[in-house]
């Protein structure tokens, strides 16, 4: 069927409540509202708001009650109504959630998923657009992941709630509408790709580049532009941000040769900057030049109207193409 990210995301979660009496989904106005993006509309409706529940305004308080629950055998979703929300609870989740399983040898799990929406272009107001997710993917013991389209939403979120460790689920919430058939029996049934492997959304044999979350579209228009200059580039689709599959990037850069690394978040201490660092290691006598990285700038979010020009678009993608390709 053909459906938004949202509502992948709300056909995941629906599935997880049907099938595990263990799953809880708990956040503020995620019950009565279905969420400010509707993600969860309908769903304390039809499992009761023992299942699905309202909290109140306290972040902190909802991933530590989170982590109670699950010390307790249950599998929490928690969800973050914004990105800018969720440094409340940071201490929770890098003290408490991320350690507890190498603090008892094992012998605990926290099976905790924490979804976030995050990253800008939809207009928000200050707190709203931020892109949090190094803190996380810097921390031992959380999985981070951010899926770029409605498929992947749906598979991964489903994937998360099944692990027993710790996920961190970033979704990009200026994809929320985006609509793309999607075959939920048969990801179902098949299992799709794993949790941690990064995608090959479109080859090519001049550039490799490398993005994640909402940056995803953008490099594809971007590898369209090129094509119809004559550029060949292979854009990677990250989906795991810890751990980072790093075997696919290596593989694409031996035969491309060139990397450009894109992301909202700004550029300096970004993921960005692991990941070009890696593949120099990796890949040091492939590189044909330097790898490049275009992010947010090291400001802090802008106003609304500003923010076209502080998140990554196919022009200033192409520029870097063009800088690597002339190296």
């Amino acid at each position: 069927m053909k459906t938004t990210f949202a509502g992948a995301i709300n056909h995941g979660l629906r599935r997880a409540l049907e099938d595990d009496p263990k799953v809880v989904l708990m956040g503020e106005d995620i019950g009565r509202l279905g969420g400010v993006f509707r993600v969860t509309d309908t769903l304390q409706k039809d499992f009761g708001n023992h299942r699905v529940i309202d909290t109140p305004l306290a972040e902190s308080g909802i991933v530590g009650t989170a982590f109670g629950m699950a010390l307790r055998g249950l599998r929490p979703v928690c969800e973050i109504q914004f990105d800018g929300f969720v440094y409340p609870a940071f201490d929770q989740i890098v003290s408490q959630v991320a350690k507890i399983h190498f603090r008892t040898r094992g012998k605990v799990i926290a099976p905790i998923t924490i979804r976030i929406p995050f990253g800008g272009g939809i207009g928000s107001v200050e707190h709203h657009s931020e892109s949090p997710e190094a803190y996380f993917a810097h921390t031992a013991g959380l999985r981070v992941v951010s899926p770029s389209n409605p498929g992947d939403a749906y598979l991964m979120i489903r994937q998360d709630i099944a692990l027993d460790d710790p996920v961190i689920f970033f979704e990009p919430k200026r994809r929320y509408w985006d609509k793309s058939e999607v075959d939920f029996e048969r990801l179902d049934r098949d299992g799709g790709l794993a949790l941690d492997q990064a995608r090959v959304c479109a080859s090519g044999a001049d550039a490799t580049i490398v993005a994640y979350g909402g940056t995803v579209a953008t490099a594809l228009t971007a590898a369209d532009i090129a094509a119809s200059e004559g550029h060949s580039l292979e854009v990677i689709d990250l989906r795991s941000l810890s751990p980072i599959d790093f075997d696919t990037i290596e593989a694409s850069v031996r035969k491309t040769g060139r990397l450009v690394i894109v992301h909202e978040a700004p550029v300096f201490a970004g993921l960005g900057a692991e990941i070009a660092a890696r593949i120099t290691e990796r890949c040091f006598y492939q590189l044909e030049s330097p790898v490049l990285r275009v992010g947010g700038f090291d400001i802090p979010y802008p106003p609304a109207k500003l923010e076209r020009h502080h998140l990554p678009d196919p022009d200033r993608i192409l520029a870097a193409v063009d800088r690597t390709l002339a190296a």
